[in-house]
């Protein structure tokens, strides 16, 4: 029933004022269980159980600019806990971002930009893509990094602002949390504050069924602050949150106890409020005891609008006096930091090279890119997962960065390869840097999911995979990535380049610097190869590798078999054609750092590259589901469709038919001479 002592908005009687605060919250949760009824899917618990909380971040200490949502020094809110992404959508609405009543109705429906967790580019006031439990708070460690190295070289009057992070129970479960919370907290990123939502379930239940840890006494062992309060009490949340601010050596977690579905008469504190519509009957009932009217949907009392945006006035002149201080040299500086002229500034590296037959391994090749790109590019910012030396990874010229000093530019990630891809994706995302990460292939499985948000957000990381092949040799089949680059090359807006010399290895860091658009993975040999020879008159290896396959090595006559090769196995590709020539067989090869890049190709150009009456034999010392789509039906590959051994590389090149003398032997009977 409904509440007499209150009108339907939430007025009290004898024509006092209305409890804005409250009012407001109520707003956010109405607006969150509507949308999800409407949309027939959605979580409206965690909203209903963080809406006192989020409100008091929101309308207290968030520092934003509704009118320009990107400004460099707003403050960044990541919602971790994504699958509550009507709270977030729900607040962006009221305070006044580009997102409008139409867009709540319409959550999670076609072309919404209101998507059932919230993704980077699809709506305003949203920092980056979650939902996979534990990703945004390992972004928001990388978003903190940021903020934190850019105000030590720019000072406080270009970069001053704080990362504020809501996570829940899944997050706090996932590994990836702790693998970031454990850098952060070793890094000392004071300006890091996470609001976790404790309210102890999940969709089976009751946390209790699977996770009974303290995990304040966790954060508090990874160095971090840690507060526990009413997350409904909103002078508690505000204090909480001021203290944390306040807090200059460490990060802080700020630990909020709260209900579930709070408010629902029948679903608070039961997981069938996490990721269900509460229904029709309930959400009337859950209205009657809010003190609403349980007719009206999507409906904003009057006076929440202008209280949501009271501060908007001021934020915008904050944004604004920011604007001015950035027209200063220093400012200007700054901005070339923010959105880098690559194109010039790789104009004017000095590329590595070398003679024709030496031998390099593509990491070393690498390695020595990454110190004539470091000499130029401010921004860039290395790291490796305990793997530097191995990985190449290293910008000689600088030291590694600690609590003590965050300005050099090479990151101590220890093992924890997922922290480091998701903390990368953060730095990309706050703008200032261009990071690059390495480990070795095999364990791009630890990092999968992270290096699937830089694709799914288009952020621009560069992967430095190293160690590609069977041809790392002893550490055998569990350190052998046969399936990795098939995998790799399966993800959307991802660059996956596997380069065959130092030339390529060059080509493929420029592309990878230039594709502003997305992530890339450089695939890079452990093992030294040889400096490829090119046709004096064909395409430059820059604009070959820009297209992701060109002719190597043309054929002498007529072309009767294309080899098709990448990385490692170009060389050997090279040596079969030499046999196949001497036979008198035209035989082209083509080596193919790319195969995106070559798929965006026009027929014509693919056409002129795989021409349709030759042969062709792709050879690749990895799976070969994938290259019949370049070999087309009467062709074949030489590849490996199993997992490896432990043996010296010459011992497997040899036993697993990477040789001149077997890929000579498979060519040939393509075209019926064997």
């Amino acid at each position: 029933m409904t509440d007499l002592g209150h009108d339907p908005h939430g007025a009290t009687p004898n024509d006092n004022a209305p409890d804005l605060d409250q009012l407001c919250v109520d707003t956010i949760r109405t607006l969150a269980i509507d949308a999800v009824q409407r949309a027939n899917s959605g979580h409206p618990g965690m909203p209903m159980g963080m809406a006192d909380t989020a409100y008091t971040l929101w309308s207290r200490h968030l520092r934003f600019d509704a009118r320009d949502p990107t400004w460099p020094d707003r403050d960044r809110f990541v919602l971790s806990a994504g699958h509550g992404s009507m709270l977030q959508y729900a607040l962006l609405h009221l305070c006044g971002f580009d997102v409008s009543m139409d867009d709540i109705r319409n959550f999670r429906q076609w072309e919404s930009s209101t998507p059932g967790h919230p993704e980077y580019g699809d709506t305003p006031g949203v920092e980056a893509t979650t939902g996979p439990l534990g990703q945004g708070l390992a972004m928001a460690v990388g978003m903190a990094l940021g903020e934190a190295r850019l105000r030590a070289q720019y000072g406080a009057a270009l970069v001053d602002h704080r990362t504020f992070v809501i996570a829940g129970d899944g997050c706090m479960m996932e590994g990836i949390s702790s693998e970031a919370a454990s850098i952060a907290g070793h890094l000392g990123l004071d300006r890091l504050i996470v609001l976790y939502d404790d309210n102890r379930i999940t969709i089976d239940g009751s946390t209790d069924i699977a996770f009974t840890e303290d995990v304040g006494k966790r954060f508090d062992a990874f160095g971090w602050s840690v507060t526990t309060i009413d997350g409904h009490d909103r002078d508690a949340v505000d204090a909480a949150l001021t203290a944390a601010d306040a807090d200059r050596e460490r990060p802080s977690l700020i630990r909020c106890k709260t209900v579930i579905g709070k408010m629902s008469p029948n679903l608070a504190g039961s997981n069938k409020s996490h990721g269900s519509p509460l229904g029709d009957v309930e959400i009337a009932l859950t209205k009657q005891a809010m003190g609403w009217d349980p007719t009206l949907s999507f409906h904003v009392p009057d006076g929440v609008y202008e209280h949501m945006r009271a501060r908007n006035d001021e934020l915008a002149s904050t944004a604004g006096a920011w604007r001015q201080r950035s027209q200063s040299e220093a400012g200007r500086r700054f901005m070339r930091r923010i959105a880098p002229d690559l194109n010039t500034l790789l104009a004017d590296i000095s590329w590595p090279s070398q003679a024709t037959g030496s031998k390099l391994a593509t990491r070393k090749a690498s390695h020595a890119v990454i110190q004539a790109l470091s000499e130029t590019i401010e921004g860039l910012l290395g790291g490796s997962a305990d793997l530097e030396g191995s990985n190449g990874t290293r910008i000689a010229s600088s030291g590694h960065l600690s609590a003590a000093d965050l300005g050099p530019r090479n990151v101590h990630y220890g093992v924890r390869e997922h922290a480091m891809a998701a903390i990368a994706n953060g730095l990309a995302l706050h703008g200032g840097h261009l990071p690059f990460v390495g480990t070795f292939l095999m364990f791009h499985d630890y990092m999968r999911p992270a290096v699937r948000l830089s694709a799914l957000m288009r952020q621009q990381v560069i992967y430095v995979y190293t160690h590609d092949s069977i041809f790392l040799g002893e550490d055998g089949p569990t350190h052998q990535p046969v399936e990795t680059l098939m995998a790799l090359r399966g993800v959307p807006n991802l660059l996956t380049m596997r380069p065959c010399d130092v030339a390529e290895t060059a080509a493929a860091w420029r592309v990878g610097l230039l594709n502003r658009n997305g992530p890339t993975a450089l695939a890079l040999t452990r093992q030294a190869i040889p400096e490829m020879e090119r046709d004096p008159g064909g395409m430059s290896v820059w604009e070959g590798v820009a297209r992701g396959g060109y002719t190597l090595r043309d054929a002498e006559g007529t072309v009767k078999v294309v080899l098709i090769a990448t990385g490692s196995e170009v060389h050997v590709a090279m040596q079969a054609a030499d046999l196949l020539q001497a036979q008198g067989i035209g035989t082209r090869v083509v080596s193919m750092p790319c195969c995106e890049l070559f798929d965006q190709q026009d027929r014509t150009y693919k056409r002129s590259v795989l021409p349709a009456g030759a042969a062709k034999l792709s050879i690749e010392a990895g799976i070969s589901r994938g290259w019949e789509r370049y070999t087309g039906a009467d062709g074949a590959s030489v590849g490996l469709d199993r997992f490896g051994y432990s043996a010296p590389a010459n011992v497997l090149a040899e036993k697993l038919g990477f040789t001149a003398d077997y890929v000579a032997h498979r060519a040939k009977g393509l075209i019926g001479l064997t």
